[in-house]
């Protein structure tokens, strides 16, 4: 008898432990199934970027947008593969590089400038695009309605149109001495002929006249910047693409002829420009990179996307470039500044 419940406690035992094993590897195995879940979870993306030419604000721009899609866990190198093409303000590099990421398969597009936004939206039908860098996507027929842009495009607009009054009301306000103004543009950018618009009608309400010199090329700009010389009291450029990848040379001229020059970007007053009303282009590309990370992660339609622009505008003062350039910046300027320690240049 005794031998009967020792051979049974035997039983019972192995049984216990063979249950507890089975129990053991069953949890081993949802472990590694939740395992196997989440490195599912961790998708792969691969996103086209077509820029029309390197400059500071436009490689501002794209630098943002990849930081908010690495904040999201999206990160080029890891679960990221980005296609990234400049078409070094060649028109026709531009149209080729369009039809190519037309051709390929990305999950989404990132257009940077205008003539970029153009050359995409013609080619691609099948897949989100997202613009940047934009002055007016109406009037460049990229979206034919803001508030619900429909098809597969949407994005941010770099331009509020306060901005360019704000600042002739700064040039008129603080220059009296200022009778015209120049402007080196590059007619065939339409977002520069809309800037250009808005800048003549700003300074006529203060009786200064806007005296062009345009350009068809990046190599004409010092040559457009020095026959302004005698001709205007200040220069002035709006978001024009081929005029701000040769804005050095408009630098030189101002600081030679100590001419105040007025900008639209930043970036440019960064570089050496006085003054501009306007934002980070780093903070311009990260709000389209939080589109994207919503298209890409949370599944959103780019068409159902209201196309935003920057609301948050600030005078930007560099002062250095203010001594070059023979201004002396007034405590009123430096006031009407609203974050003096980001914006007033030292």
């Amino acid at each position: 008898m005794l031998k009967k419940k020792l051979l049974l406690s035997v039983v019972m035992s192995a049984l216990l432990v063979t249950a507890a094993a089975g129990c053991g590897n069953s949890e081993g195995k949802k472990t590694e199934a939740e395992g196997s879940g989440n490195q599912t979870e961790k998708k792969s993306y691969k996103i086209a970027i077509s820029q029309i030419v390197e400059h500071p604000s436009l490689d501002a721009t794209r630098e943002g947008f990849l930081a908010a899609l690495k904040d999201a866990g999206i990160t080029e190198g890891d679960n990221l593969k980005v296609d990234y093409k400049n078409a070094q303000n060649d028109q026709t590099n531009n149209l080729s590089i369009a039809q190519t990421i037309a051709s390929n398969k990305d999950d989404l597009v990132l257009a940077i400038a205008t003539p970029s936004a153009q050359a995409i939206v013609k080619q691609i039908k099948d897949k989100p695009v997202l613009f940047a860098a934009v002055t007016d996507p109406l009037d460049a027929k990229i979206v034919t309605n803001l508030d619900k842009p429909g098809g597969n495009v949407s994005g941010v607009s770099d331009t509020n149109p306060e901005a360019v009054q704000k600042l002739m009301d700064f040039v008129a306000k603080n220059f009296p001495n200022v009778k015209s103004v120049g402007l080196v543009i590059n007619e065939g950018e339409q977002n520069a002929v809309v800037m250009s618009k808005n800048a003549e009608d700003a300074l006529s309400k203060h009786n200064i006249k806007l005296v062009k010199a345009a350009v068809t090329n990046t190599s004409e700009v010092k040559q457009a910047a020095q026959s302004l010389v005698g001709r205007a009291d200040a220069i002035f450029i709006t978001l024009d693409n081929m005029v701000v990848s040769g804005v050095d040379t408009i630098i030189q001229v101002a600081n030679e002829n100590h001419i105040p020059f007025f900008s639209s970007d930043r970036d440019t007053v960064e570089k050496g420009a006085f003054a501009t009303v306007g934002f980070k282009y780093y903070d311009h590309g990260y709000q389209v990179g939080q589109m994207a990370v919503d298209i890409l992660k949370n599944g959103k339609n780019p068409g159902d996307m209201k196309v935003t622009m920057q609301e948050k505008l600030d005078l930007i003062l560099n002062l250095k470039a203010a001594a070059a350039q023979g201004i002396t910046v007034t405590d009123e300027m430096k006031n009407e500044v609203q974050d003096k320690e980001k914006n007033i240049i030292q």
